[in-house]
């Protein structure tokens, strides 16, 4: 079995479940609407933007066009349109959201918190923007000033991920931290830009011990050997985000809806 059978039969698998139950909230809150009819099924569509996440190609259109229609036929005989695609991979987000969360991984008591930003348009652009006026702000990072989102992922020290959140690039960061904590146990390590009396006395009534790097205006708390090793090795979650934006092409500023944004997130 290659990778591409391995992703189909895993997607496959969880649509079967995720789509009866999906199609009777929609009746149960009113909210179903006419679905027309597509060649392509949500586990195809899905599998085939995941594929683009591991294939090293840098934009959706490029790869479908001139890499799936041209040799993946014999995999996917009824494949659609570009224009079609884009219709039905936004038709798949609230599919793609379920699907990530099931694909979290369990705590082992080591976990790392960290952040990245997520520019929509060069600075410089910023007051003719237009897609994205009344969601992204503006924010600052390791990088300097953006203007755009922010990423904040927890994963434990194996690599697994166990909480995602997406906010508007000035929120601080320690804001979403209480959100994302429920699949996490043990200590939770973060960078400095962390460092808050309240989270962690907050953390300590949920059993977690929140450990954070140490600012240079504050007084020295004592650490223990282990947790300064373990503040060492959040260079693992960086290393993530450094493989989501140059692999995966999570971060770039050709977007044209939030709902494309999110599919490719």
């Amino acid at each position: 079995m290659n990778n591409l059978d391995a992703i189909y039969v895993d997607v496959d698998d969880f649509c079967l479940l995720f789509e009866p139950q999906w199609l009777e909230h929609l009746i149960s809150t009113g909210e179903k609407q006419r679905i027309k009819p597509s060649r392509l099924s949500s586990s195809e569509v899905m599998t085939i933007l995941i594929a683009f996440h591991q294939s090293g190609y840098r934009d959706f259109k490029t790869y479908y066009t001139k890499f799936v229609c041209q040799y993946w036929r014999h995999y996917f005989p009824d494949l659609v349109s570009y224009t079609r695609m884009l219709k039905l991979l936004q038709a798949t987000l609230p599919a793609l959201c379920s699907y990530l969360k099931q694909r979290f991984d369990k705590p082992t008591g080591i976990a790392f918190i960290d952040s990245t930003s997520l520019k929509v348009c060069h600075n410089m652009r910023i007051p003719r923007h237009q897609v994205f006026a009344d969601e992204a702000k503006r924010g600052k990072g390791t990088m300097g000033w953006f203007y755009g989102f922010k990423l904040h992922l927890i994963m434990n020290d194996e690599g697994g991920l166990l909480a995602v959140k997406v906010t508007a690039g000035n929120v601080d960061d320690r804001k979403p931290v209480l959100d994302m904590v429920r699949n996490v146990t043990g200590s939770l390590y973060a960078d400095k830009g962390y460092v808050s009396t309240s989270l962690k006395a907050e953390l300590a009534e949920q059993g977690i011990d929140f450990i954070t790097g140490q600012r240079s205006n504050m007084k020295r708390q004592p650490i223990s050997s282990w947790d300064r090793a373990m503040l060492s090795k959040r260079f693992i979650i960086e290393t993530v985000f450094d493989q989501l934006k140059n692999m995966a092409q999570i971060d770039h500023t050709r977007h044209r809806s939030c709902i494309s944004f999110m599919v490719n997130l």
